[in-house]
């Protein structure tokens, strides 16, 4: 069965990487203040309430051991203090955007749901969940932005654009089709920006694909990659210069680009723009056995001379180029052996196992001084030694990953979705897994993984994984 609704919204990546370039690990994401980064993780395919694809969240804490799953957090629209109630079709969480909106010091967590809200004729929202010192809950929470008679929440994408220390959001938050929202933080407990901007986005009949947010010219100021598509055709992006000021309205001109991540590879002082290629220009990206191309960060923003293009093909990657492998269909970055240097995680959802079709599996690349290459990458599925589970059709494993330090050893965890995963008759349940950092890269060593029925959630084709904290890409196919 396809994973149709939730592959159907535009919806980005945000970026992996804090606003300083030179920074070699991902974002802080720590939700209740112990140092130990958290993984929220979406079932947008979820029944609640009666609903069908009402969906819900899970938050679960990181520890010296890995993730705490017994102490995971549950929300949904109909948690005590969240804005609205739960609807069909409302995916609540199918993106995430996790950072500190208020300047608080606490990763505070901005969800998107579909919901419709007929009196202001408003469809969509952002809410917030704020972190605390207990764990996240819906105490508080609030919707932000949505003005009447507009569409909010698509296109979700954070970054500092001024550079003056707190979290912005850029989103859908208007009325007019043309225009997109930024709002600057910090953000107050009742959900106002410090200040709001316009930003004219688009200049055809086109929609955005996905974003990127990252200090690409090296000045210290988060700047905005926007990606566009029409139909069934790729129509380049742009790039937004972050300023005092905050955004530019003038942009300037990228390549075309799917899912994306953001990390300074090299360590040069630049933020780097890895991407997966649409093939020809063609989104539907049918048979695609998946390119990644990475476009290093200048003076100028990302250069499109100093490239890098890396396939299953390329010396030292584990595999073969092979149809529908989708090879970067996901994308994060981190720094998964502690040497400095960012490494990707690329996720190759249709990857066949053996004979296997669209078990899906991961892929490690090493970053280092001359950039991400090749030489040293792993690759991880569900029949690598001591990796839970079993490789199966149409599980997709790596349909989502997040490169994060869950065990607060200074190397960046795997957090790996399988959002097609069966639980004994319960199909498309969904599942997550966590692979270790170490020096060597990622580990397959006291890995883990837990479920729905794990958690004593709702099941029955929730799609669970289909989407992390952070980790905002176009649904995985599911069939």
């Amino acid at each position: 069965m396809a994973a149709a609704l939730i592959g159907t919204f535009s919806v980005p990546i945000v970026a992996g990487t804090a606003s300083a370039a030179g920074r070699a690990t991902t974002v802080r994401e720590d939700f209740n203040g112990d140092g130990y980064q958290d993984v929220a993780v979406a079932a947008p395919g979820a029944t609640v309430g009666g609903h069908t694809w009402a969906g819900y969240i899970t938050v679960t804490y990181g520890s010296a051991n890995g993730l705490d799953t017994a102490h995971t957090t549950v929300i949904d629209q109909d948690s005590p203090g969240v804005p609205g109630v739960s609807a069909d079709n409302g995916v609540f969480g199918y993106s995430m955007v996790p950072r500190d909106l208020d300047g608080d010091g606490l990763t505070d967590l901005a969800l998107t749901t579909r919901e419709y809200r007929p009196e202001d004729n408003v469809g969509g929202s952002v809410i917030v969940l704020w972190g605390r010192r207990t764990g996240i809950s819906g105490q508080d929470s609030v919707r932000i932005g949505a003005p009447a008679n507009a569409d909010v929440g698509a296109d979700i994408t954070a970054g500092d654009f001024d550079g003056d220390g707190h979290t912005d959001l850029f989103l859908d938050n208007s009325e007019d089709y043309d225009y997109r929202d930024v709002l600057y933080g910090p953000f107050d407990r009742a959900g106002a920006p410090a200040r709001e901007q316009q930003i004219l986005a688009f200049s055809s009949d086109n929609t955005i694909c996905s974003t990127a947010a990252g200090d690409f010219n090296g000045d210290g100021i988060e700047d905005l990659a926007t990606f566009y598509v029409y139909e069934n055709h790729a129509e380049g992006g742009k790039l937004w210069l972050g300023t005092k000021d905050g955004l530019s309205t003038v942009s300037q001109r990228l390549s075309s680009a799917g899912t994306t991540a953001v990390a300074d590879f090299d360590q040069d002082g630049y933020a780097d723009l890895a991407t997966r290629v649409f093939p020809g220009g063609d989104t539907e990206m049918v048979d695609d056995p998946g390119t990644v191309k990475i476009y290093y960060g200048s003076a100028a923003g990302p250069s499109q001379t100093r490239t890098q293009t890396i396939t299953q093909q390329t010396a030292g990657v584990p595999g073969v180029s092979e149809k529908n492998d989708a090879f970067g269909g996901r994308l994060s970055a981190g720094d998964a052996n502690g040497d400095g240097y960012p490494d990707l995680a690329v996720g190759v959802p249709g990857e066949a196992i053996g004979s296997v079709a669209k078990a899906g599996s991961v892929v490690l690349l090493k970053g280092g001084r001359g950039g991400l290459t090749g030489t040293g990458a792993q690759a991880f599925h569900q029949d690598t030694a001591n990796v839970p589970g079993v490789a199966e059709k149409n599980d997709v494993f790596g349909g989502s990953l997040r490169l994060l330090d869950v065990t607060g050893d200074g190397k960046a965890d795997l957090t790996v979705g399988a959002p097609g995963e069966d639980l004994g008759t319960v199909r498309n349940g969904g599942a997550v897994w966590l692979l270790r950092g170490a020096t060597a890269g990622l580990t397959a060593s006291k890995s883990a993984a837990h479920n729905p029925v794990d958690l004593g959630t709702p099941s029955a084709q929730a799609e669970y994984g289909e989407n992390l904290s952070g980790d905002n890409g176009p649904g995985v196919e599911i069939r």
